[in-house]
C-alpha cells in the first residue's frame, strides 16, 4: 500500500527552465559567448549545472575553470530564482488528491538547500510541503538511496510504501537501491521518450495526475 510520493523538484514539481537557462545565459555574456535556446538548455536542467556549462560553452568549456563558471550561474539563479518558475500543468490538483487520500507528500531534490527552500516559499503550491531533503542535506546524494531513506524515515513511512517521482535516470536509480517504486516524469525535462524508458522505471506516466490510478 502506498502511503507516500516523493518528488524530485527541478522538471517533476517545477517547470524552472527559463530561470536556470537565464542564469546560465547571463553566464554566457559576461564571457562574450553566444545564448542558448530553450530547446537547447531545457533537455540538461535536470542534470545541473555541470550539464548546463557544457551546452553552453560546448567543448570550450575545457578553457575555463568551470568551478568559477558554475559559481557565477548560481549567483545569477539564487537573485531571480522564481521569476518564471512554475509547477507543471496538474501538480496543484495531483497534491490536492493526495492530501483528500491522507498520502504523505515530501520532495527529495539534488538541489542544495540554500537555493531549494528560498525557491519553494515563493511557489504557493509547494510552500507547505514539510518533508524536503536537498542535496546537501546528507553527504551523498541521488542516485544514492540515502536521502530517499531519509524522506521516508521523517515521512514516518517504509521505503516500500513509498513511490519516488522524477524525471532522470539517477531518480529511477535512487529509487531502485531505495526499495520504493519508481514513476518517471515524461511531463518533465526528459531528453527523449526512448531515453525514459530504458531507465527502467515501473512507471512511465505523461501527466502527473496519472500517479493517482497507481496507489
Amino acid at each position: 500500500m502506498t502511503k507516500a510520493v516523493i518528488f524530485d523538484l527541478d522538471g517533476t514539481l517545477l517547470n524552472t527552465s527559463d530561470d536556470l537557462g537565464g542564469a546560465l545565459n547571463h553566464v554566457l555574456r559576461i564571457h562574450n559567448k553566444p545564448t542558448v535556446s530553450k530547446s537547447e538548455y531545457s533537455p540538461a536542467i535536470s542534470n545541473g549545472v555541470k550539464a548546463l556549462l557544457e551546452v553552453g560553452f560546448g567543448e570550450e568549456l575545457q578553457n575555463y575553470d568551470v568551478e568559477t563558471l558554475r559559481q557565477q550561474v548560481l549567483d545569477s539563479y539564487a537573485k531571480n530564482i522564481a521569476v518564471h518558475s512554475h509547477c507543471f500543468e496538474g501538480i496543484a490538483e495531483l497534491l490536492q488528491k493526495l492530501k483528500s487520500m491522507n498520502v504523505s507528500v515530501g520532495i527529495m531534490t539534488n538541489k542544495p538547500g540554500f537555493l531549494t527552500r528560498p525557491l519553494l516559499q515563493q511557489i504557493p503550491d509547494l510552500a507547505n510541503i514539510e518533508v524536503v531533503v536537498c542535496g546537501d542535506t546528507l553527504k551523498v546524494a541521488k542516485p544514492h538511496p540515502e536521502p530517499l531513506l531519509l524522506a521516508a524515515e521523517q515521512l514516518g513511512v517504509e521505503p516500500t510504501q513509498c513511490i519516488y517521482v522524477g524525471d532522470a535516470q539517477r531518480d529511477i536509480e535512487a529509487a531502485h537501491a531505495a526499495q520504493m517504486r519508481s514513476v518517471s516524469a515524461l511531463w518533465g525535462f526528459i531528453p527523449s521518450l526512448e531515453d525514459a524508458i530504458s531507465w527502467g522505471a515501473e512507471l512511465n506516466l505523461e501527466h502527473p495526475i496519472d500517479i493517482i490510478s497507481h496507489i
